[in-house]
């Protein structure tokens, strides 16, 4: 070949080169791809899902029997066991859970002090594919692994075949930097990154392939006595269909998930209400990953914590997470979401509220009045200006679960007494926002959370949900305060995931 021929060779190819480059970059095979990834992913939601038979079965955690402490602290964080109550439905019913987490690859549904988590035994393959499956959760996502005494964490972190008969004997694999967390924290909403050994007990899916596990103890008694029970670790996402709010009921899971799974545990609505905060204490500094009920400052508090750092971002990140809940987007009703800080005044409101639409709002410190100021209130309709974080006449859903014990530090304690929450309904209303056009209206659906940042955490989720069912095209948020951190942060986290846009007013 001499040179000529070379060059024309060389040439050509290169001209291959740059048209195969352009048909890869084209429209055509992306919406090619988009069509087949599409269907695959509908394929695998589908396909396997539809026979399930779900069923929910109430468990009322006072009444599951009497934890014997088997430590001079009284704590859950040593040995403990259950007395169960004899010829008792809520005992059985729990029994049962216990059973299929164990035996079974079929997740469970269950309440925790946070969220509902979809549960499974975190050292099978196959169990813990059975929750990939039933929530159409990306691959790369890791789950949070649920222990109900430090004993069983103990055995979690020793390799898989150098396990000792007696730990007490071995040193301590709880990394020290974790030691003041754990005796403040746990049980409760704090979730800890630690070493992965090798080989590790664990099934490889729970981490994502991933060097480090996340591991938390809940507060939550049925989660504690649940987890005892099925005498394994269990992995457990939050239990709703992958990029939807987190469930806070068991009717929440039953929405998104029936037909996906068997069972689930209904204990009531949960009391914190948005996930656990997570940090990682193995870097230097440590830092947070998902912000939750235990603050910053709370943290720094502690020794070893003092230079704790934010290292998570309210959008969606990219690259691999190194926690759940970093990568994907997440908590996003099927409506439009606009993220509003500011007082929403006439002018404000006439510039969002489309003509025709049906607009759903969440009210948090300011919007009582001012949100409606921009049109006249349709006769028979409640004035908006009643719901100021109460449901008018008294038209509460009132339910029983453990309210919070220490509000100023939103962490819920183990036993806690038993009173009522009210969890405000939507209200409905017909805006017109012109006095010359009758037609020119649109539907209100407004929920008021109050202005406590612990009610605002314990209701957002259901919120969300409670709009979407009404079929609103696009949910109004009042924003707060996140300097406040903790529960303020997590809660404008979730917000900033779900929305598509935040505005400044």
């Amino acid at each position: 070949m001499n040179s000529d021929q070379f060059k024309a060779l060389e040439a050509f190819s290169s001209l291959r080169l740059q048209r195969l480059q352009n048909f890869l970059q084209s429209n055509q095979i992306v919406k090619s791809w988009e069509r087949f990834t599409a269907t695959m992913a509908a394929r695998q939601e589908t396909a396997p899902h539809k026979q399930r038979d779900t069923r929910v079965l109430q468990v009322n955690a006072s009444k599951i029997g009497q934890f014997v402490f088997e430590n001079s602290q009284q704590s859950f964080l040593g040995d403990w066991h259950i007395k169960l109550s004899e010829d008792n439905s809520d005992a059985a019913n729990l029994q049962e859970a216990a059973s299929r987490l164990r035996d079974s690859d079929m997740p469970v549904a269950f309440p925790t002090e946070t969220v509902y988590g979809l549960g499974a035994d975190a050292t099978r393959s196959a169990a813990v594919r059975g929750i990939y499956s039933a929530k159409g959760r990306p691959s790369d996502n890791p789950l949070i692994v649920h222990i109900s005494s430090l004993s069983q964490l103990r055995r979690l972190l020793v390799p898989k075949n150098g396990l000792s008969p007696d730990l007490k004997s071995a040193p301590d694999p709880i990394p020290p930097i974790y030691e003041p967390l754990i005796s403040r924290f746990w049980p409760g909403p704090l979730t800890i990154l630690l070493p992965l050994p090798t080989p590790s007990l664990l099934a490889p899916e729970v981490t994502a392939s991933l060097p480090t596990v996340a591991v938390r103890m809940p507060s939550s008694t049925l989660a504690l006595a649940l987890i005892h029970l099925a005498d394994v670790p269990i992995a457990a996402p939050s239990a709703n269909a992958s990029s939807k709010p987190s469930p806070t009921t068991a009717a929440h899971v039953l929405h998104d998930l029936a037909g996906r799974i068997d069972l689930i545990l209904d204990g009531g609505p949960c009391n914190v209400g948005v996930e656990s905060t997570v940090v990682d204490g193995l870097t230097n500094p440590p830092v947070i990953l998902r912000p939750g009920g235990v603050s910053i400052d709370m943290l720094r508090s502690f020794p070893g914590w003092e230079d704790v750092q934010v290292a998570y971002e309210d959008g969606a990140e990219t690259g691999a997470p190194r926690a759940p809940g970093m990568k994907y987007k997440h908590y996003s009703p099927n409506a439009r979401v606009l993220l509003f800080h500011g007082q929403m005044d006439g002018v404000s409101a006439k510039r969002y509220l489309g003509k025709g639409k049906s607009v759903g709002v969440l009210t948090t410190r300011t919007w009582q009045e001012g949100f409606l100021q921009s049109g006249s209130q349709i006769p028979g309709n409640p004035p908006i200006s009643n719901m100021n974080g109460h449901v008018p006449n008294g038209d509460a859903k009132v339910h029983q679960l453990r309210e919070n014990a220490d509000p100023e530090l939103e962490i819920v304690e183990v036993t806690p007494s038993l009173t009522p929450i009210a969890i405000p309904s939507a209200q409905h209303s017909q805006v017109r926002l012109s006095d010359q056009d009758d037609q020119d209206t649109t539907e209100i659906w407004t929920i008021g959370l109050g202005q406590n940042t612990a009610n605002i955490a314990r209701g957002l989720f259901s919120a969300l949900r409670e709009l979407d069912q009404k079929g609103v095209d696009i949910i109004f948020v009042e924003g707060i305060d996140d300097g406040e951190g903790g529960a303020a942060a997590a809660v404008m986290n979730r917000l900033r995931k779900a929305a598509e846009a935040e505005i400044i007013l």
